[in-house]
């Protein structure tokens, strides 16, 4: 296979391809000797978060395929699709570091041939509605657009996703079971920061002053998370007071909410799994957040 190595001033660089039929190619090797493949999509500026996705994908799967690309179909008008962090080179040492098989490197045509205006689309309704759904219209299109396309390409055994984007993740689940593709799909817990804050690219964004108000943020939903676990009962009146102090300390609320965990849908008493969502802005940054919270 003639596969082209990224960035040759890294001879250690990760086997790295940017067109569909090298990746093919190389697919199909691996296929004939019974490897079971595990895809990680990323849109690149790889941090630890990332790399313990790699790690899950590694101990489930004889081959792992992460991919790095910038979806712009995900991002909303006024959104920083432009100023989105961007560092291949940095990505591709990290992932030959970690013993990634191969980085998949499409370029938008590769993933959108006939053009993103005129490009078939895929839509998750109801999961969508709500959250990051509602406060980013057509993020969410975008999102399972891109992972269908990627997954059409890599056409893995498994797929490898983080519990931070939360509400992703269980579209995603849910685009997998309704379509009935062949693919498990494995959620990895959120990687954080020593302050608490979860790991994301655009924590690079945060000044000193911010990140220290975004250290809040988890210590509101871990507190919440332990009143849940006390009482079950008052779901409204602990996001109030979350909201009021989140917005205390100096960020933009845009949702902080208790849901079912297993479709986002009002939970009542007797739920026993929830899931704590939280989306904020410091300053001209997004960020979001969530806890898990078992209460049986």
């Amino acid at each position: 296979m003639n596969t082209r190595r990224l960035n040759t001033a890294f001879p250690d660089d990760v086997l790295t391809t940017r067109t569909k039929v090298e990746l093919r190619q190389q697919l199909s090797l691996w296929r004939q000797r019974g490897d079971a493949i595990a895809v990680v999509p990323t849109m690149g500026n790889l941090h630890e978060g990332h790399l313990s996705l790699l790690h899950i994908a590694k101990s489930k799967a004889d081959r792992v395929v992460a991919t790095i690309f910038v979806n712009p179909t995900q991002f909303g008008e006024g959104e920083d699709f432009d100023d989105y962090p961007r560092s291949l080179e940095k990505d591709s040492a990290k992932l030959s570091d970690e013993d990634v098989d191969l980085l998949f490197v499409p370029d938008i045509a590769t993933v959108y041939p006939f053009g993103i205006d005129h490009a078939t689309q895929i839509s998750v309704p109801g999961l969508t509605d709500d959250f990051c759904g509602l406060g980013r219209p057509g993020h969410f299109d975008g999102v399972a657009t891109v992972v269908m396309r990627l997954f059409a390409l890599v056409q893995p055994d498994i797929a490898v996703f983080g519990q931070k984007d939360y509400q992703q993740q269980l579209v995603i689940r849910r685009m997998v079971d309704d379509i009935g593709l062949p693919i498990e799909v494995v959620t990895g817990p959120v990687i954080r920061e020593a302050s608490g804050l979860a790991m994301s690219s655009r924590n690079s964004f945060l000044d000193d002053d911010e990140r220290h108000i975004a250290a809040t943020l988890f210590r509101v939903l871990r507190n919440a998370s332990d009143s849940l676990q006390v009482d079950t009962s008052k779901f409204a009146a602990l996001e109030t007071e979350a909201q009021a102090e989140l917005e205390q300390a100096g960020m933009q609320l845009e949702y902080f909410a208790i849901r079912d965990a297993e479709n986002l849908e009002q939970p009542d008493a007797t739920c026993n799994r929830l899931v704590i969502l939280a989306a904020v802005r410091i300053g001209k940054v997004r960020l979001i957040d969530n806890v898990l919270v078992n209460t049986s």
